[in-house]
């Protein structure tokens, strides 16, 4: 349900997608959840706006005003962010408008629907009004990303709580999660087994691979971050699946020193953009994401190496592995090193597609 995807320095121009609101609908009535064992944190996510309840109100006539003025300052961009990091344009900007109005008001109302003689009625809000004009605001002025302000993205069949400081997961990784699908589906000593994704970010590959394991394998969700972790558990609760993942604290393998030699997969999206690029990126991304979710090195491989060199050791004969990366000279890197330097540890290399059609993946097995 993707319209389309550009890339700026090989991040993808994640805002231009579609937004499924069947799925929304899905899962609205999935509101209720407990942080009871999320790792121990003091940090507390933010919840959705589609998640809130009603509790603000407005009149009909000043929320008609204010969505005038927003779909006005939405206009007024037009190409220039294209233009600029090839950002969100107008078009973009009025759909993520409509969908914001969605999320805030209890009926998903929207403004330009009003008959004129309705104006004088109030209308349920999830947010204040005064909180509204902040946000969009922040949109068009600062340029943050939309996810952060409804606070949640649509990655296959989830809705997953983000924020700032949290990674917002790319419909590329999606395939990933495809993958494990595929190699479990007649393998049961991988299915059966304990996988990890590492550093989880918002839990999202977690999730799908523990909807595909189900109870008859374990995930483990390892993150540097303290509110990546805090945000993973929120999601990883909203689909009930704490008894399957997980969640630890540390950096790559540090914290499964209990599991070497012993996993059936290890799944990573780690930071892969060259340091120089961070400075060029869309607006959206530089300025709002995490910087140490993103910035792999000089020439973006630091981490990717570090998880290959750990893959050798960590997973069992026979485990899989399946790495994000910036394209096709990293893959190439990735795989030059399993095939030369790693010591023949690894069989059935092999570099990957992504929806586009560039080279993003690097997959393979443990001998």
């Amino acid at each position: 349900m993707k319209l389309s995807f550009t890339y700026a320095f090989a991040v993808p121009n994640f805002s231009k997608w579609i937004k499924p609101s069947l799925v929304r609908n899905l899962h609205q009535s999935v509101c209720c959840y407990s942080l009871k064992s999320a790792p121990s944190t003091s940090l507390k996510p933010q919840i959705p706006l589609f998640l809130r309840p009603p509790t603000h109100t407005a009149t009909l006539s000043d929320l008609k005003k204010w969505h005038e003025w927003a779909k006005s300052l939405a206009s007024s961009v037009g190409t220039a962010f294209v233009d600029l990091d090839n950002g969100p344009d107008s078009s973009l900007l009025c759909r993520e408008l409509k969908w914001l109005m969605e999320d805030v008001t209890k009926d998903c109302l929207l403004p330009c629907q009003i008959p004129s003689e309705k104006l004088q009625g109030n209308v349920g809000l999830r947010v204040s009004l005064e909180d509204l004009y902040r946000l969009w605001n922040q949109r068009i002025e600062e340029r943050r990303p939309f996810q952060y302000i409804v606070g949640c993205e649509y990655w296959r069949d989830l809705v997953l709580c983000v924020e700032e400081g949290v990674l917002i997961p790319r419909p590329e990784t999606e395939q990933i999660v495809d993958m494990v699908a595929d190699v479990v589906s007649d393998n049961e000593g991988l299915r059966k087994g304990l996988w990890v994704d590492l550093g989880t970010g918002s839990g999202a590959i977690a999730i799908g691979i523990g909807k595909i394991l189900k109870s008859w394998g374990r995930v483990i969700a390892t993150d540097l971050s303290p509110l990546a972790l805090a945000v993973a558990a929120f999601n990883v609760q909203r689909y009930d699946l704490q008894d399957i993942i997980e969640l630890r604290q540390g950096s790559w393998f540090e914290p499964l020193k209990d599991s070497e030699g012993k996993l059936a997969g290890i799944i990573s999206n780690p930071p892969y953009i060259p340091s120089s690029h961070i400075s060029g990126l869309q607006a959206e991304v530089g300025r709002h994401e995490p910087v140490i979710a993103l910035d792999g090195g000089v020439d973006g491989t630091d981490d990717l190496l570090h998880l290959c060199k750990g893959a050798a050791s960590m997973l069992k004969p026979g485990g899989f592995f399946a790495f994000e990366t910036n394209g096709e000279e990293q893959c190439k890197r990735l795989v030059d090193y399993m095939e030369t330097d790693a010591g023949d540890s690894f069989l059935s290399v092999k570099i990957m597609p992504d929806f586009a059609g560039i080279h993003r993946f690097v997959t393979g097995f443990r001998k």
